[in-house]
């Protein structure tokens, strides 16, 4: 599939957003919990249900409403289209301020991330953004990456790799975090370009070794050596003994070298079917709801809108999906600038 074919690419682009979103709603009311805990109160999740009574961060919430993954996804995706070349930090540390002033309003307890509060607590202080975020560690940049992925082709890599690591300079300006994110970024762009889950991965694995050069270094296990582990470890397994080794073995909390290769052993276990994604992501336990989003996203990048259970997202509650789209036709349109860019280079003809 040529890179520069606009409705195929709007269709896998609308893909990563809307699979997002689907992962998120459905890992929604079991996050923070444990797999035992979840086939307590749920039994087995498989489509959309409201979080019990007195839960510690979804409570109140209807079923197949989406959380702070979404939110910040489809909220970095503006400040990208709104920044055109070079990515805006401060108005992008203005927009999370004014998102969590906007949830707490909404009565929501899904708020800023550890590493994100604590950047954004020092920017306000004074520091630099580049220094900010030098401690930022866990998943929050990679969980609201995919629009970089469809804003920036595959190739070259290194230029995505770039970008990822400016917008995640003000919060997530670590090794590990610029890793965690360049996976998913590259994952999403190699299925917004055509390439299906597996080459997905092997871009996402090499899209981690280089952002695992940027940054400042944090201690951690090797984001691209556990990614593809972790699709290994589960490789050929049956649905319920792989989950079991993504929540003993791979883990599936908030660092970014637990939940993001857990969200690729995910894919692997789905074969990239989206909505197995996200069903497997709701009955694992911790970050359900990240991990979801992630591994739905990719899953939906790799096969597009219309191949998503239509149904399902007729049922997602706090997404407009007019809005989505209109959002993913301008970071569409950038993707194919910056293409026709890369091909023409600088003193050729760009009209091509």
């Amino acid at each position: 599939m040529p890179d520069d074919n606009t409705g195929n690419m709007t269709d896998r682009a609308m893909g990563a957003l809307v699979g997002g979103a689907l992962g998120d709603a459905l890992g929604m009311p079991t996050q923070l919990l444990s797999p035992a805990r979840i086939a307590e109160l749920y039994a087995h999740v498989e489509g959309f249900i409201a979080p019990f009574a007195d839960h510690p961060v979804s409570k109140g919430l209807p079923a197949g409403t989406i959380t702070d993954d979404t939110e910040q996804a489809l909220l970095l995706g503006r400040i990208l289209v709104e920044s055109g070349n070079r990515f805006d930090h401060t108005r992008w540390v203005n927009a999370l301020l004014d998102w969590e002033r906007d949830v707490k309003a909404r009565g929501s307890y899904d708020l800023l991330g550890p590493s994100t509060k604590r950047a954004i607590d020092a920017i306000n202080n004074g520091v630099p953004a580049e220094e900010a975020g030098r401690s930022g560690d866990t998943n929050g940049a990679a969980m609201r990456i995919a629009p970089v992925g469809i804003m920036m082709p595959p190739e070259p890599l290194d230029a995505l790799v770039a970008k990822v690591a400016e917008t995640c300079r003000a919060t997530h300006n670590t090794s590990i975090a610029i890793a965690a994110a360049a996976a998913v970024a590259a994952a999403v762009s190699r299925g917004v370009a055509g390439g299906d889950w597996r080459a997905a991965s092997d871009s996402a694995i090499a899209a981690a070794r280089g952002g695992a050069t940027l940054g400042h270094w944090v201690t951690g296990g090797d984001i691209a050596a556990r990614i593809g582990w972790a699709q290994e470890l589960v490789r050929g397994k049956a649905t319920k003994d792989a989950i079991r080794l993504i929540t003993d073995l791979v883990g599936t909390g908030v660092a970014s070298q637990e939940s993001i290769p857990a969200a690729f052993a995910v894919l692997e276990i789905a074969g990239g079917d989206p909505w197995q994604a996200a069903v497997i992501s709701a009955n694992l336990g911790g970050d359900t709801d990240t991990i979801g989003a992630i591994a739905t996203g990719m899953a939906g990048a790799c096969t597009g809108f219309s191949r998503l259970p239509q149904n399902r997202i007729a049922d997602l509650k706090g997404i407009d999906i007019a809005a989505v789209g209109a959002l993913t036709a301008d970071l569409v349109a950038a993707r194919i600038s910056k293409r026709r860019a890369d091909r023409t280079g600088p003193g050729k003809d760009a009209a091509i």
